[in-house]
């Protein structure tokens, strides 16, 4: 049987780190025993994130964690990165430490990759069930933040994203060299990435939670996904080198 890892990035989650590990090795220790494991890496935290996750791993020994980055500001893409990098499965994949995606939906995933290279867990597909939805001005910001990644990428993904996804091994490995976004426009970069190797991804519908406690402040996130989505197509444009050449 395939052995599937989990990576989980988490920025000051003491609180809603405990129930989301808690709800995913109840599952996962039912229908993949002793062939998965989740790698939470805590990163730039000011709270208790590592002492917690140290207690869960003592507590199951499927979770696994780093703590070289717990005082260091990597990005949630850095801290996913990391987490790659240490992950041992044939499926790697990575998911929010905030409960929006249950475990059942993130098996979804896995039970429905085929022959594909990665999977995308989609909120904005026609059989997509958002319990409970986003703010007004969250979901004007992500409709039109994708609308900009699909027009400068061509990913023609509906969600580039939701925080659940699972790729092949030896796909994520392939790629992780080039990947030069750590926090805003990561996922667009390791998205463009598969594209540009030739990889194949499918999206699916999924179940989806708008998590309470989130720290997104919107106004000032949209700024600097903005500058991050023009600084990652400048590095892939054509021009990039004479661009170089003439400074």
């Amino acid at each position: 049987m395939p052995k599937l890892s989990i990576v989980i990035p988490a920025y000051n989650e003491e609180n809603r780190l405990p129930e989301t590990i808690k709800n995913y090795t109840q599952f996962f220790d039912k229908v993949l025993p002793n062939n998965y494991e989740i790698i939470i890496v805590p990163n730039n935290c000011k709270d208790h994130t590592l002492e917690v996750t140290k207690k869960l791993a003592k507590e199951n020994k499927n979770i696994l964690y780093t703590d070289n980055f717990v005082n260091t500001y990597i990005g949630k893409g850095g801290a996913i990165i990391e987490g790659f990098k240490i992950a041992e499965g044939d499926f790697i994949g990575f998911v929010d430490a905030d409960k929006s995606t249950a475990p059942e939906d993130y098996y979804d995933l896995l039970a429905n990759i085929g022959n594909k290279d990665g999977i995308i867990a989609s909120r904005w597909l026609p059989n997509s069930d958002i319990k409970i939805k986003q703010t007004l001005i969250r979901r004007i910001a992500s409709r039109a933040f994708n609308l900009l990644i699909n027009t400068l990428f061509q990913l023609n993904i509906k969600d580039t994203q939701c925080g659940a996804k699972i790729f092949r091994k030896k796909t994520i490995k392939s790629i992780i060299p080039d990947i030069i976004t750590k926090q805003w426009a990561f996922d667009t970069d390791l998205l463009y990435n598969m594209k540009r190797k030739g990889f194949k991804i499918i999206e699916i519908p999924t179940k989806w939670d708008d998590a309470e406690g989130s720290q997104l402040n919107v106004k000032k996130a949209s700024q600097q996904v903005l500058k991050s989505i023009i600084k990652l197509r400048l590095h892939h444009s054509p021009l990039r080198n004479i661009i170089w050449k003439k400074k």
